[in-house]
C-alpha cells in the first residue's frame, strides 16, 4: 500500500463528474454525515429508508456508513445505525461482502474479498499500480439490514495520466477472448451474454465462481453510479443489468478457468429506452 495515500469519505449522494469519458479527479461534497440512531436504528429491513439514487454513490446508506482507515483503505469497517461496527453478515454470491477498486477512468479494476475480523474490522491487501482517485465500493448485506452499496474514493498522488475509454465489446488476454453480446437500455433490465473462447476454441468447463458461471459489476462512468446486476440460471454466461440512464458504462467481467479467476472488461454506450445501444 502506498503510504502517502490520503483517504477521502463522501457522504453526497452524486460523485462530482469528471471532464471525458471516464475522466478521472477528486469528488468535491461535504464529510460524512453521522450515522442516524433513534428512528432509523431498525432491524426490521422494510422500515428502514431505501435510496432511490443508483448504490454506491454515497459513503452512508440505509443507516450504514463505510469507515476507510485513513492510512490503509484496506482495513476498514462498517459502521450501523447504532454508531456501532457490524459484525453480522448475510452471504451474498458466496460471499459476506465483496469490495471493488477502480480508478475514476475505469482502469485498474478489482474484486477482492476482504477477512472480517470479531469486532467488525475488515482487512484485505490493495495495490494502487497507479496515480489517481480511486472509487472504492463495499457491496454487503447485513443480517439486520438492507442491502447496501457503500463508496468512498482513495487519492493516490504521482504523475496522473488518465485514460480514455472507447467503446468495445471484445477482450482478449492470455489466449483467452471474451465478447460481449446484447445492449444496454436505459430504463428496464437489459440481458447480456458473454461468449468466452480460448485459443479460438469455445469454452465449455468454466467453472463456477461465486455461485455463477462469472460475477459481473456494471458502472455508470460518468459518476460511477454501482448498478444493479443479476446472473441468470443458465449453462451460458447472461446477466440481467439495470440500466437507469442513457450514457456510457462500463462492464467487469470476473470468469474461473483452469481453476484461475481472469477479469474482462468492456464499455457500452447506450440510449434511452427504444434506443439502441451501440
Amino acid at each position: 500500500m502506498n503510504t502517502g495515500a490520503k483517504v477521502a469519505l463522501y457522504a453526497t449522494a452524486l460523485a462530482a463528474i469528471f471532464g471525458g469519458t471516464w475522466a478521472a479527479g477528486a469528488a468535491a461534497g461535504p464529510p460524512a454525515p453521522p450515522p442516524a440512531h433513534a428512528e432509523q436504528a431498525h432491524t426490521d429491513t422494510h422500515e428502514q429508508p431505501q435510496s432511490k439514487l443508483p448504490p454506491g454513490l454515497s459513503v452512508a446508506d440505509n443507516g450504514y456508513t463505510l469507515r476507510l482507515n485513513e492510512t490503509d483503505p484496506g482495513t476498514f469497517h462498517i459502521e450501523g445505525p447504532d454508531g456501532q461496527p457490524v459484525t453480522k453478515f448475510a452471504l451474498e454470491h458466496e460471499k459476506r461482502l465483496h469490495l471493488i477498486a477502480v480508478r475514476r477512468d475505469g482502469s485498474n479494476f478489482q474484486h477482492v474479498h476482504p477477512q472480517m475480523a470479531e469486532n467488525g474490522t475488515w482487512t484485505t491487501p490493495l495495490t494502487f499500480p497507479e496515480a489517481g482517485t480511486y472509487r472504492l465500493f463495499a457491496d454487503f448485506k447485513p443480517e439486520a439490514g438492507a442491502k447496501t452499496t457503500l463508496g468512498a474514493d482513495v487519492h493516490i498522488p504521482g504523475n496522473y495520466q488518465p485514460r480514455h475509454q472507447t467503446d468495445s465489446r471484445t477482450f482478449q488476454a492470455d489466449g483467452y477472448e471474451v465478447t460481449l453480446n446484447g445492449d444496454l437500455n436505459a430504463g428496464k433490465a437489459s440481458t447480456v451474454q458473454l461468449d468466452i473462447t480460448k485459443d479460438g476454441k469455445p469454452i465449455t468447463n468454466l467453472q463456477d465462481y461465486l455461485g455463477a458461471k462469472g460475477h459481473l459489476v456494471a458502472l455508470r462512468a460518468d459518476d460511477l453510479a454501482y448498478l444493479h446486476v443479476h446472473p441468470e440460471k443458465s449453462d451460458q454466461v447472461k446477466f440481467a443489468v439495470e440500466v437507469p440512464t442513457a450514457g456510457k458504462y462500463g462492464l467487469f467481467l470476473d470468469f474461473k478457468h483452469d481453476n484461475t479467476v481472469r477479469t474482462a472488461e468492456f464499455t457500452l454506450t447506450t440510449h434511452e429506452e427504444g434506443g439502441h445501444g451501440h
